[in-house]
Parts: structure tokens; sequence; C-alpha cells
């Protein structure tokens, strides 16, 4: 399981967790679409989604650790840091799209 791959890492602009980094020529800018839907918008609704397994999986490992069924404990801290970084990731970009709303509505008054 990709933990970024549906936050769409790509459109934001950072490279997944665990990645390889991108040639230094390479663009770092996204494509942006005009008109229609954009792939940003499109990629919101499996974010969430995303987010949601990645917690529910960590939950079920940490559930595992605490019972005693968990052989590997790591396993159960890298679940619990992924959720909580890709958490983290979301929360800051519904952050800068309420700013960025709230910026256009500014201009228009």
């Amino acid at each position: 399981m990709e933990p970024l791959s549906a936050v769409g890492a790509a459109v934001i602009g950072s490279p997944a967790v665990g990645a390889p980094s991108a040639a230094p020529d390479a663009p770092s800018a996204p494509v942006l679409e005009t008109g229609g839907d954009s792939a940003f918008a499109a990629s919101l609704p499996g974010a969430v989604d995303e987010l949601r397994g990645l917690q529910s999986q960590a939950d079920a490992l940490g559930v595992a650790a605490v019972t005693g069924d968990l052989d590997d404990i790591h396993a159960a801290m890298i679940a619990s840091t992924r959720a909580a970084v890709t958490l983290e990731l979301v929360a800051a970009v519904r952050n800068k799209g309420v700013d960025a709303f709230n910026e256009i509505m500014r201009m228009q008054a």
C-alpha cells in the first residue's frame, strides 16, 4: 500500500515517502489543467479514503501490539507514523485551499 499515492503527491509537488528523488533538471511544478475537473480535485476523495485506510491499519496493528499478537513492533510504529504524516499533509492541503478561497473572496469585495 502506497501511503501518499492517493493524496496526489505529484500534484502537490512533493515526492512520496520513500520514493527516489526526481532528476535535478525535472520540473517540480505540476502541470495545471484548464477547464473541467482537475486531477487535483479528483484526487481529494481518494486522499481521504487512503487516510482512513492508513488509520485503520495503524489502529489494527496498535491493538495487535497491545494484545501481544504482533511480533514486530516496528510495523505498528511505521503504520502509525504514516497515518500521522498523511493526516498532517491532508490538513495542510485543506488549510491552503481554505486560505486560497478566502483570498479569492477578498479580491471580489
